[in-house]
């Protein structure tokens, strides 16, 4: 009897760990697809087979806006992966995946870039993940939570300060960094980024940027703050960048097409960013963003306002060169279109700021791609490349400071 019962307490023991062993292990094996999280973007319409899963990229909110895409893939250690996005041939710019990898990454720190092939309106990712978790993302995702740091971080310096401008629509800050002591003859430098929320690439180039602006022991950087103010707005679209949009903030608007006549309730983000600007006045702008279709690190100028002149048109040059010597990652022979004068669209940044403020500024485009002058075949155009960049236009600006006047 003894005998009985104890052989049947273990082979009840028996079935429940192999119930129990068998969960785990379909459990282990089935893969999941994830975007629920900060910039996070993507649909899943099929994922049972790890040769065939079926993604949608999800537009911007309230418009037919859509590129931007970051997910999880979890599941899939060890197994060929074949994810197809099959509405890539209605993305803003088709044009933006031919020669185009995908990004992936186990740690959401150091990316690298995976098989990736346009053909016929389909995009495909292939990839065998080392690890049973992995990131895949249209390019390195720069976070909310990572922005909250950055400006954390900064206002550690006795030369930075922090004030909030404003709310978005979704009722985030809108974060301004004062870099530098204001005062009589001082010189008004602003520079924003991250417009479009999906050109994530904007933010990193902050990154470099303000941590050589901060460093005390940069000597370049002292003689610039002895010269100017630097304003600074890393982020300026925070509800996009949470959302997983590529272009536009939670009410659907492009904001860099909306600042001759910014409204509270469209585009708060901008209303408040220019009322500052008219109160600190602006000598200098740089308006930072990436460009999905351009292999390329370049400028665009504001030779489309009224009122571009030689001067104007000269510094332009003057500092184009002058970066190209300074960081090679950067090119003078590719970009866009230049409009003839007068025929600028006068609702961009840069336009509405030098015409209104009769100053220089520029808008800077970095590609999702790669350098084509100088690629990179394992991460293409990179978060570390970019703060380089961003640490770079100290040297450009402190050769040619002298040449941008107090207005």
């Amino acid at each position: 009897m003894l005998f009985l019962e104890w052989w049947n307490c273990r082979y009840r023991l028996n079935r429940l760990w192999l119930r129990s062993y068998g969960l785990w292990f379909k459990g282990k094996n089935m893969i999941r697809i994830s975007s629920n999280f900060d910039g996070g973007n993507i649909d899943c319409d099929q994922c049972d087979d790890p040769a065939e899963i079926r993604l949608r990229i999800l537009p911007d909110a309230k418009t037919d806006i859509l590129q931007w895409f970051y997910f999880r893939l979890s599941g899939a250690e060890g197994r060929a992966c074949c994810m197809s996005i099959v509405n890539a041939g209605a993305a803003s710019y088709p044009k933006g995946w031919e020669g185009y990898r995908a990004v992936a990454s186990y740690d959401r720190e150091n990316w690298f870039r995976i098989d990736t092939e346009y053909l016929d309106g389909l995009l495909t990712l292939q990839m065998t993940p080392e690890q049973n978790s992995v990131y895949i993302a249209f390019f390195a995702p720069y976070s909310m939570e990572r922005h909250a740091d950055l400006i954390a971080r900064a206002q550690r310096s006795p030369r930075a300060s922090v004030s909030v401008l404003g709310q978005t629509l979704d009722g985030q800050d809108m974060d301004l960094l004062t870099i530098g002591e204001e005062g009589p003859g001082k010189k008004a430098f602003w520079f924003i980024a991250r417009q479009h929320p999906g050109e994530a690439m904007a933010e990193y180039w902050m990154e470099g940027f303000i941590a050589r602006l901060l460093d005390a022991a940069d000597q370049v950087s002292q003689e610039l703050l002895d010269a100017a103010v630097f304003y600074v707005v890393p982020n300026m679209n925070p509800d996009g960048s949470r959302r997983g949009h590529l272009r536009s903030n939670a009410g659907g608007a492009n904001l860099n097409r909306e600042w001759q006549a910014p409204e509270m309730d469209r585009c708060p983000e901008v209303y408040v960013v220019r009322e500052k600007m008219h109160q600190t006045g602006v000598d200098f702008c740089l308006d930072v963003h990436g460009d999905e279709t351009l292999p390329y690190n370049f400028l665009i100028g504001t030779q489309g306002i009224p009122g571009w002149d030689t001067r104007r048109d000269m510094l332009l040059t003057d500092f184009k060169r002058t970066w190209q010597l300074v960081n090679p990652d950067f090119q003078t022979v590719h970009g866009y279109p230049m409009p003839p004068k007068g025929k600028g669209n006068p609702a961009l940044c840069g336009n509405y700021v030098a015409e209104t403020f009769d100053c220089f500024a520029m808008t800077l485009e970095m590609p999702f791609k790669d350098a084509a002058d100088t690629p990179d075949n394992i991460t293409g155009w990179s978060p570390e490349r970019s703060r380089r960049l961003g640490a770079s236009v100290l040297d450009v600006l402190y050769k040619l400071e002298d040449r941008i006047t107090v207005n």
